[in-house]
């Protein structure tokens, strides 16, 4: 199986970021507290094969950090987050919480997981835009970890 030495699951992980982007997705389109959209796909989706607990910690930290997350996504946009597509906008705002808060996770891990459930996901340019976007932010997130 895919795992890094620590024992982490990496298929396991890149399937709960494919299921958060959907709970993050539904949770900004429904307004519904992040707690139900947790419950609802903890039990309407196949959740056994996902890192449960990665994927929990996800949806949590950006309901937790969405004002600091969106802050730091503007200078890199070029409108409103708010008014990025709703697909883009949770891939960046799920990245932009791994960039910010999991230093344990590499950073071109997070780029290349947002590109790859942008082109599965989101319009047919937006992982372009999602790259674009991502790149700048971790040159200024994790410029130690970029220019190493």
């Amino acid at each position: 199986m895919n795992q890094r030495p620590e024992g982490i699951d990496l298929a396991a992980r890149s399937r709960a970021r494919r299921r958060a982007l959907q709970a993050l997705y539904a949770w900004q389109l429904s307004g519904s507290h992040m707690t139900a959209v947790i419950e609802q796909f903890r039990h309407e989706q196949d959740m056994e094969v996902a890192d449960l607990g990665y994927f929990e910690d996800l949806l949590q930290g950006v309901a937790k950090h969405l004002n600091e997350l969106d802050e730091g996504l503007k200078p890199f946009v070029d409108r409103e987050v708010a008014q990025i597509d709703p697909i883009e906008r949770a891939v960046l705002r799920l990245a932009a919480y791994e960039l910010k808060f999991r230093p344990d996770v590499p950073y071109r891990v997070i780029l290349n997981e947002a590109i790859e459930v942008t082109k599965r996901f989101g319009a047919d340019h937006g992982h372009s835009y999602v790259n674009g976007v991502l790149d700048k932010l971790a040159s200024s997130w994790r410029a130690t970890e970029k220019r190493g």
